[in-house]
């Protein structure tokens, strides 16, 4: 009898527990779909108040039957965890900016290029509104939300997981399938009338008001309390998917798919078969887009087919395959109080203008920039005059113009600065250069903490713990007067700092540690030789393998190397040529940072195909695109978009187009396959 009782009760407990899984998988899915219901298709089929006792039922059988726990659950929304710094990322598929247009004729140039790359005389085109707000990157696997990640500089941003899972369109499990593993990237905005209400609400709590929605959107992604976070009424607007293997031939199609499956994809997307149709999208959302209860500046533009999209690729900054239509930039007058001049980290000389404040674009502005003398003398800019502002590309202030009919009597022309407003040496102008430079490079306080606030920067040492006022203050302390001092700093010289406390010297001092293992192409970007940019240190790396070579190469062999001109070749002499810039990466090596590629980077690089240059075009089977140019720069070659009397080769996959195939029987290009590529490295 004791024997049947105890297999009784097993058998009723697990029926009961069965059904107690079964409600919260029922209650789960219901409120998921009641979410996407209101969130995304903007149609409530509940009422709040049942929707509320729902999710209560579910709270409580989670927490009195934790073995259930699921990380999806419509209730991990609520909030709660609290980060206290976020981590870095590397993204996977690199974050790309857009390249900006202005008029239709920089459309028509841009269809252009794209066509005559592709070989094809038509082409589609997908069109979206740009939303104004923080890009975000989504990760999915096996159709559960893993991470989302801010866009940082392109290369790596901040994991904002526990914040991103409180948005309420952004699903934490898709309701189908697209492929196993992909990103989806996306705007995380506020809508206006939230925005509206949040700043009713502070001024009624005697808070000052938030600027505008798409900062206050970005501050919100770093709030370290997600519960506060969740208070917020954030929403995501998604627009490109990115992975391998997408079962679509449109980007069209694939966005499509992603909001059949739960995402929110704005249905002001539209398939536009010719540029034509492009600008009728554009004619209609310059007036139509003062309704949508969002910011919106402009339209994005993108080729619609996605092997084209492959083919076509990035440049160093953007996609060629996309670009942005930028709206007319909003305009104000005001009045100019005073032209300020300020010193970058090169010397370079701004003029800025001081103005009355202005509203402008959904911010106040209180200073533009005047970019050089040539401009102020072209606009005959003066102090006390009225002045019309505007933001480049809605971001950047800048002065654009006089409004002459209200200039005063005694007005009289400007004078541009002849000496550093920060050493009083006098400045130079080089010919050809459109800026002034203070040519004291080394004992020029802005320059000097310049260089050194370059140097720790995220896209360069990325050293956590220090940022432009700290190094101000090592500076104004004695402690530093350039970057390699760094290495020599001790926690018990920096504690004693104002503003400072021991855990903060710290991580200080540990971040510093760490840049240790930075790879060499961001130390040589890091070191902020002038003209060296991120690509050209990258070209650089690669090309001479450590700084040492680099440094006793002449001007000759500097040019040979690829996209290496003159202006940068004669700054990477006179910066090897300098007894202060020498001494400094003697120091730099001592301390251990990386003035070399690792052992690892080189692993797989030869120069099998030095002096070749590939074209790569069509579908393929064995690698992916993206790896075939790989293995032709890990191998000393170069890849060009566009076929020339300087190719050597066409990798011709699948859907080449025929009149690059043409094209390259004309020119006597030789035109191998993927087996024969990889034939080649081997």
């Amino acid at each position: 009898m004791n024997d049947f009782l105890r297999i009784f009760m097993r058998q009723f407990k697990g029926r009961m527990n069965q059904n107690i899984l079964e409600r919260i998988t029922y209650l789960r899915d219901e409120l998921r779909q009641h979410n996407y219901n209101y969130y995304v298709l903007d149609s409530a089929t509940i009422s709040d108040y049942d929707f509320d006792n729902k999710l209560k039922e579910l709270q409580g059988l989670e927490a009195q039957y934790p073995q259930y726990f699921d990380e999806t659950s419509p209730t991990q929304r609520v909030g709660g965890e609290v980060t206290k710094s976020f981590k870095t990322v590397v993204h996977k598929n690199r974050m790309y900016s857009l390249d900006n247009s202005y008029s239709k004729e920089d459309l028509y140039d841009w269809e252009k290029r794209i066509q005559k790359n592709l070989g094809v005389e038509n082409t589609e085109y997908t069109c979206e509104l740009k939303y104004d707000g923080a890009s975000i990157n989504l990760s999915y696997e096996k159709g559960k939300l893993v991470s989302a990640v801010t866009r940082g500089d392109g290369f790596q941003g901040d994991d904002v997981t526990a914040n991103i899972k409180t948005i309420k369109s952004i699903p934490l499990k898709l309701k189908g399938e697209l492929v196993d593993s992909f990103e989806i990237r996306g705007e995380i905005i506020l809508p206006l009338d939230g925005f509206n209400k949040m700043n009713e609400e502070r001024i009624l709590e005697g808070e000052d008001p938030y600027r505008n929605p798409r900062n206050t959107a970005s501050g919100s992604l770093k709030l370290q309390d997600s519960a506060e976070v969740a208070k917020r009424p954030l929403d995501c607007l998604l627009y490109h998917v990115v992975g391998d293997k997408i079962p679509f031939e449109t980007h069209f199609k694939t966005l499509e798919r992603a909001r059949n499956i739960g995402f929110k994809v704005p249905k002001a997307v539209k398939e536009c078969k010719d540029i034509d149709a492009v600008f009728e999208f554009i004619n209609y959302w310059d007036v139509e887009r003062h309704k949508l209860p969002y910011e919106t500046d402009g339209i994005v533009i993108k080729v619609n087919n996605l092997h084209q999209q492959d083919e076509l690729g990035f440049t160093a900054k953007a996609p060629r395959w996309a670009i942005a239509y930028k709206f007319k930039a909003a305009q104000e007058s005001t009045l100019l109080h005073e032209i300020t001049y300020q010193v970058g980290r090169t010397g370079a000389i701004t003029p800025v203008a001081n103005l009355e404040p202005v509203k402008l674009a959904g911010t106040i502005v209180k200073r533009a920039s005047l970019h050089n003398a040539d401009q102020i003398e072209k606009l005959d800019i003066r102090v006390n005059d009225t002045v019309f502002v505007e933001k480049g590309g809605e971001i950047i202030p800048k002065v654009v113009g006089v409004d002459l009919a209200k200039r005063t009597s005694d007005s009289q022309p400007t004078l541009y600065a002849t000496n550093c407003p920060d050493c009083e040496t006098l400045l130079v102008r080089k010919e050809g250069d459109a800026k002034h430079y203070c040519p004291n490079e080394f004992g020029c306080p802005t320059q000097i903490t310049g260089r050194i606030q370059h140097f720790i920067s995220r896209k360069a040492m990325n050293v956590d713990g220090l940022g432009a006022e700290t190094i101000e203050l090592l500076f104004k302390e004695g402690l530093i007067f350039n970057f390699a001092d760094l290495y020599d700093l001790r926690i018990e010289q920096i504690t004693p700092l104002e503003r400072m406390a021991e855990k903060s010297a710290q991580n200080i001092v540990a971040g510093i540690e760490l840049s240790k293992q930075i790879p060499f192409e961001k130390v040589l970007f890091a070191i902020g030789i002038r003209f060296v940019g991120e690509t050209v240190a990258k070209k650089l790396a690669k090309h001479y393998k450590s700084i040492d070579k680099m440094m006793i190469s002449s001007f000759e062999d500097l040019t040979k190397v690829d996209e290496i001109g003159d202006r940068i070749a004669q700054s990477i002499v006179d910066f090897s040529n300098d007894l202060s810039n020498i001494q400094l990466i003697d120091r730099l090596r001592s301390y251990g940072v990386q003035l070399e590629m690792s052992v690892e980077s080189q692993a797989n690089q030869t120069d099998k195909l030095h002096g070749k240059i590939f074209v790569v075009s069509g579908v393929f089977h064995q690698m992916s695109r993206n790896e075939l140019k790989k293995a032709i720069e890990d191998n000393g070659g170069k890849v060009s978009s566009s076929i020339s009397k300087k190719t050597s080769y066409i990798v011709a996959g699948d859907n080449m187009g025929p009149s690059k195939r043409s094209k390259a029987d004309d020119l006597e290009i030789p035109i191998i396959t993927e087996e024969e590529f990889i034939e080649l490295i081997r």
